[in-house]
């Protein structure tokens, strides 16, 4: 399968880098980025197109999404790609095993098993997964005997709301895991590329290119303020529970959600010992969201003895919020 590819070569450049676009993008879409990730001109960057076109989206995808793809579909997109990255470099003259690979999303993980699966070619010597998608970390063959100087950058989003950040991080400690040298960064931001993370990005290509392994141990996950809760533990957390509970019933696609999100963490931060404070996703828990009638988020219901008592409905102040669910305000 021959791909429709982007080619931007620096003046400087003395090897190839490959980026994959994620789903509904195209060939063009990671361009913007060289200005920060090669200011040099280090590299003869090609950008391939994914071969399928994406529902809904202006762009193209990898591989189906309307369903789990099968190995099937993953491995198509694989050959494609090794392909391109072969074609790439004996077109430019550079090794292949110095090239480096990478993407955002879909692309990012379908880099990763490019890089990190036996092979009988060179594997590339570095890989930049921005907010990579991964159909499942089972799924991702390591060559034992090549990883451990195969160095990976994993960056993804606190705040994002289609692949959660919790599964970088297990990405990134099961890569460290097995050996591979792994760096992980999380920034502030939703799915998507932060300039910070750019920063980052380039400063490690620049350790790669110069011939070191970066490795640095994973952060733990933070507390978090406001935990979620399922309909599971909905009856012992929250109807069961000897303080008034806060419960923020919301989901990723709501905007004023994530604007009401820090004041929910405020209070949990303001009340601690007073209240407890949870929250629930209403995509993923549609039983609670019809048995509280919760017709439009963000919604945020104070609980007290098992039953819902008062609620707030929609984005706003922290002080108005409270009172609207007849609390003591505090200044």
């Amino acid at each position: 399968m021959t791909l429709v590819t982007n080619l931007i070569a620096g003046s400087e450049a003395r090897r190839v880098l490959l980026l994959a676009h994620g789903y509904g993008a195209d060939e063009r879409d990671l361009g913007g980025l060289l200005g920060y990730l090669d200011p040099e001109g280090m590299f003869a960057t090609v950008m391939p197109r994914g071969p399928h076109a994406a529902p809904g989206a202006p762009g193209f995808s990898w591989y189906d999404m309307s369903a789990p793809p099968t190995p099937e579909t993953f491995a198509e997109a694989l050959a494609a790609l090794d392909e391109t990255l072969d074609d790439t470099c004996a077109a430019q003259g550079f090794p292949r095993s110095e090239a480096i690979v990478g993407g955002f999303s879909q692309g990012a993980g379908l880099t990763l098993a490019l890089a990190l699966r036996p092979s009988d070619v060179p594997h590339p010597a570095g890989v930049l997964a921005m907010s990579p998608f991964l159909p499942g970390l089972d799924g991702l063959e390591l060559d034992d005997a090549a990883v451990g100087s195969i160095p990976i950058l994993v960056q993804h989003g606190t705040h994002d709301p289609m692949i959660p950040v919790t599964q970088s991080r297990t990405l990134a400690r099961a890569l460290r895991a097995a050996g591979v040298p792994t760096v992980f960064r999380e920034y502030p931001m939703e799915h998507q590329v932060a300039l910070e993370g750019l920063q980052d990005a380039h400063a490690w290509l620049a350790r790669v290119v110069a011939g070191e392994l970066p490795d640095e141990p994973v952060p733990d996950d933070p507390i978090e303020l406001v935990p979620s809760v399922t309909t599971a533990t909905f009856q012992r957390e929250v109807l069961e529970s000897e303080q008034p509970v806060i419960v923020d019933f919301w989901a990723p696609w709501c905007g004023p959600c994530r604007q009401v999100s820090p004041i929910v963490e405020q209070i949990a931060a303001m009340r601690d010992g007073a209240y407890k404070v949870v929250k629930v996703n209403i995509d993923d828990e549609p039983v609670l969201a019809q048995q509280y009638d919760v017709q439009s988020i963000p919604l945020i219901g104070l609980f007290r003895n098992g039953r819902l008592e008062r609620s707030s409905l929609g984005l706003k102040p922290r002080q108005q919020l409270e009172a609207e669910l007849g609390m003591l305000v505090i200044p």
